[in-house]
């Protein structure tokens, strides 16, 4: 098990080490595909262990192949507006695979889209609710089951519905990790509203919607596309010669037993990387030596703090948790440097987020999400400091916090000389925010912080050793920061009655 566990931090750092390489080398200035190739490389070294899944290792591997290539085939950049998209053109082709493949399971699909028609007063009340921000920062899209979420309202429409459980979790999974379209709930529904029209019209339509993105997937992918305006690269072509490079992929999975619910989610979460953590918004945001510095130290804290538990760990999902734990508690000491902590960032965002509300009705059904996948990094990371500094008492030295009981490495960020020279970032003798405006920057992007290439390298990791049970949405309380802190909105949490 330790030489798997080996192989595991192996291919997930080298993940993350690709693309902030990447980054790091062309910061500031023109991004083109090709600069994504780093990443296709370490992902072409993913390789299934003797008790791993080849299947799964191929929807992963495949799946960025195919990114890359058709994208390379269709454009030779991406502009920023467009990079949010691109991992969203991938689950709705697998789902139209998959029922095509299986008519029981498009059947199963059929019956889902009826019963959304059905759940007006469902879709109304929770239309409304992200419509005034009841919920607080949210993540609509989100890989758990919290209030606010898409998750969370197509879980408990498929609670009342007769179907396969297992035909449930895969349509649940394809809109958490797997993002069926770039739908989020309520966005329609605000628009409406904010045109002019009744509360009726605007469920109507927001039901309507919702029934789109499952019912021909692809088709409301290349609609919304179209509303946004995405022209970085034509979308419908995207989509067709993503579907003609991964129908094999699919039924190979399909046939190998793997759970739906893993085939719609992995080709989706590995492929972000190209264009859009390597992306030109990406290089635009690192142009600021501490904010690259922030990502560069954090990389180093998780992969230090890793190798020291190699041989130790005692199975996948603790390594899991040590990598994600580690790069917490990297980011809130980053903060905590400049006296600030993760108690104080939450109440920050949350009453910020209110505000929000009030000022753009019509936001984008997504954009609080990734300030709340740093408040939950955050906080998570600040209990562990927190428990490490009382036990440190009176003594000196850099903390060592403990996740999973191994201690985290925070020695690399001392050794970053950006991080530990702030006064060359702003005016001398009172540069005492630099390093927490930087991780403000990161509150609106930090993938490279939480992390994503290594979260998604090591679920594919995970999934391949348990191909039949279904890895999303997370059936775990996701202990959101603003829920904790802030907001009273635990007793709307769908967890503990996911499908």
């Amino acid at each position: 098990m330790s030489e798997l566990h080996k192989k595991m931090i192996k291919e997930a750092m080298a993940a993350q080490h690709a693309d902030v390489e990447a980054v790091k080398k062309k910061r500031g200035g023109n991004f083109v595909i090709d600069d994504a190739q780093p990443y296709l490389d370490a992902v072409q070294k993913m390789k299934p262990a003797a008790d791993q899944s080849p299947s799964v290792f191929q929807l992963h591997t495949e799946s960025v192949k195919a990114h890359f290539e058709i994208l390379k085939g269709l454009t030779k950049t991406i502009r920023p507006e467009d990079d949010p998209f691109v991992e969203h053109y991938q689950t709705p082709v697998i789902l139209e695979i998959l029922c095509k493949e299986d008519p029981k399971f498009a059947k199963s699909v059929e019956t889902f889209v009826g019963a959304i028609k059905k759940s007006e007063s469902l879709i109304g009340r929770e239309s409304a609710r992200r419509y005034g921000g009841f919920y607080g920062p949210t993540c609509v899209v989100d890989f758990a089951l919290i209030p606010g979420s898409t998750s969370n309202v197509v879980n408990r429409i498929l609670s009342g519905i007769t179907i396969p459980a297992d035909h449930k979790q895969a349509i649940l999974a394809a809109k958490s990790w797997g993002m069926n379209t770039s739908y989020g709930i309520g966005d329609v529904f605000a628009h409406e509203i904010e045109k002019g029209g009744s509360l009726t019209e605007a469920v109507k339509k927001e039901i309507d919607m919702l029934q789109a993105i499952y019912e021909h997937p692809v088709k409301a992918q290349a609609e919304l596309m179209d509303t946004v305006g995405q022209k970085s690269f034509d979308h419908r072509k995207y989509m067709e010669s993503y579907r003609t490079k991964m129908a094999p992929v699919v039924k190979a999975a399909m046939e190998e037993g793997v759970h739906y619910g893993n085939i719609v989610t992995i080709p989706a979460y590995c492929v972000g990387d190209i264009a859009h953590h390597i992306s030109q918004s990406t290089f635009n945001m690192c142009k600021d030596d501490v904010v690259m510095a922030a990502i560069d130290a954090t990389t180093a804290v998780m992969e230090s703090t890793l190798k020291k538990a190699e041989g130790k760990v005692k199975n996948e999902y603790d390594l899991l948790g040590l990598a994600t734990g580690a790069s917490a508690c990297a980011a809130e000491y980053i903060l905590e440097l400049d006296g600030f902590n993760a108690i104080m960032i939450v109440d920050l965002l949350t009453k910020r987020y209110h505000n929000y509300v009030q000022l753009y009705p019509t936001r984008s059904a997504a954009v609080e999400l990734h300030n709340c996948d740093f408040m939950d990094m955050i906080y998570r990371g600040w209990k562990y400091l927190d428990k490490a500094r009382r036990m440190q008492s009176s003594g000196e030295g850099i903390p060592s916090p403990k996740v999973g009981g191994f201690t985290v490495d925070l020695s690399p960020i001392h050794k970053n000389d950006v991080l530990m020279n702030p006064q060359r970032y702003a005016y001398p003798a009172c540069a005492m925010t630099v390093r927490m405006s930087a991780m403000m920057r990161l509150a609106d992007y930090p993938c490279l912080l939480t992390s994503e290439p290594v979260t998604a390298t090591l679920m594919t990791n995970i999934i391949a050793l348990h191909k039949e049970t279904v890895a999303a949405p997370a059936r775990i309380c996701k202990d959101c920061a603003s829920a904790a802190l802030m907001d009273f909105r635990h007793g709307y949490c769908q967890w503990k009655e996911a499908v």
